[in-house]
């Protein structure tokens, strides 16, 4: 269990604290009217009335705020929902020590002093004031959440009026309320926001209007009609162009989105033929100056190509070869979404044929076989069945020459399932075609492998 060491003396008991080395002893009620507490310009709610909150929801929603080091359990290290005190004067909480005792100890967690007592007196004081605080942090936090939902629809107003320059800073400050506050979020949504905010987006739209309406409609929940309604044409060209001629901002946004709209459609998308998308992808893919749009580019690609009918056009754009180039920069997320696409591409001839003539395939996914997780195995193991099967004679020798056999080795013997281990041995037995066994061994250098 985590132990909570104490920076000065204190009697939680006795409801006094040693605030420091000048020997000071404080009160609770002091202590928070001085705002040591943090109780803030002496403000301590009422207790009647601070019992009408929950104090558990209260935690819970104030988790990412600093909490007075006097009321956290020193066992779990957590705020005290319902604190008790020891004979030693220390306090806990109760649910804690209470279990600290079931597992047969007798000591004080935070002293290690034996009990003369194993009673536990619940600190009335102590659970009033945490209440009280956490009451007043929990109303203040509730007052600036109305203040910016009220924000949030004037913005919403003004933006029916306004145009030009004055539209880009309402929509900019919208923005930036959404992001920042997820309660702005529920507002905008339920006053009809995303309505208003995509009637903005159209063909004579502006990129400076696009790209603060785009940067909004990304941190809001979509219906399915407010999707519907974007995925029209102008919409998605828009969105398109300033993927291709945006900031990095607006063109992970744009990908942001337009990966949303796309989630789960069936239909054959216009967006999905799009050769402008993908080469504004593969464009913020491969931007080493900007490496947060690798994530968002490559989840949008697979999307893409996981429609059957694109998948020859997106060869054509000369994405196998940028990808192929990209694997060993890739971390481990998305390496696996980029050995995804390229697997998903090696289903068409084109995609097999490109990744046969691109020199870095072979050596660069052989590498990757064992070495991250078994997802990436899995799908470089299909690559390679792909490539070799293709050309056999070709392909195979390169394999061979890139360590594929003992690799491949490796996945046999491994704890690996069962299919993954048939097609390593079916792969093994196509790259050993070509070869004597005694030349196959050699040229693999397996020896050292069996031994």
């Amino acid at each position: 269990m985590p132990m909570y060491q104490p920076s000065g003396a204190r009697r939680v008991g006795d409801l006094k604290f040693d605030v420091g080395g000048g020997g000071q002893v404080l009160d609770l009620e002091t202590a928070v009217k001085d705002g040591i507490l943090g109780g803030g310009g002496g403000l301590v709610c009422d207790v009647v009335a601070a019992k009408k909150l929950d104090l558990k929801k209260m935690i819970e929603e104030l988790e990412s705020i600093e909490i007075p080091s006097v009321f956290i359990c020193p066992i779990s290290l957590e705020p005290m929902q319902d604190p008790v005190t020891l004979c030693t004067g220390q306090t806990y909480e109760r649910s804690n020590i209470l279990k600290w005792f079931s597992l047969g100890h007798y000591t004080c967690p935070t002293t290690m002093q034996e009990l003369w007592d194993d009673s536990v007196t619940p600190n009335k004081t102590l659970h009033q004031l945490i209440h009280s605080w956490f009451s007043q942090k929990y109303s203040a936090m509730k007052k600036r959440s109305e203040d910016v939902q009220g924000r949030a629809l004037e913005i919403l107003e003004t933006l029916k009026k306004v145009k030009g320059q004055a539209r880009v800073q309402a929509l900019k400050e919208l923005r930036q309320v959404v992001t920042a506050h997820s309660s702005a979020k529920n507002t905008v949504v339920d006053n009809g926001g995303t309505a208003l905010i995509s009637s903005l987006l159209g063909p004579f739209t502006s990129h400076a209007v696009g790209s603060e309406a785009i940067g909004t409609l990304v941190h809001l929940d979509l219906s399915t009609e407010s999707k519907n309604s974007l995925m029209q044409p102008a919409k998605i060209s828009l969105m398109v162009d300033m993927l291709n001629e945006g900031s990095i901002e607006t063109k992970i946004n744009c990908t942001k989105l337009i990966d949303v709209l796309m989630e789960g459609k069936d239909l054959e998308s216009e967006i999905a033929s799009s050769l402008s998308l993908v080469v504004g992808l593969l464009r913020l893919i491969r931007d080493k100056r900007h490496s947060k749009g690798v994530l968002p580019g490559l989840s949008l690609l697979k999307t893409i190509c996981s429609h059957e009918s694109v998948r020859s056009s997106v060869v054509s754009v000369g994405t196998v070869p940028q990808l192929v180039e990209l694997l060993p920069s890739l971390n481990h997320e998305c390496l696996e979404l980029a050995l995804h696409i390229l697997e998903v591409l090696s289903t068409v001839e084109e995609g097999r044929e490109a990744l046969r003539c691109c020199a870095k395939t072979i050596p660069s996914v052989v590498g990757l076989l064992m070495k991250v997780s078994e997802t990436c195995t899995q799908l470089a193991l299909s690559i390679l069945w792909a490539v070799c099967k293709l050309a056999p004679e070709e392909c195979a020798s390169v394999a061979v020459e890139a360590g594929l056999a003992a690799k491949l080795l490796l996945v046999i013997q491994s704890g690996c399932n069962p299919t993954l281990k048939q097609r390593a041995a079916e792969l093994l037995k196509l790259c050993s075609l070509n070869y004597t066994t005694t030349t196959f061994i050699s040229k693999c250098k397996l020896t050292r492998t069996i031994q």
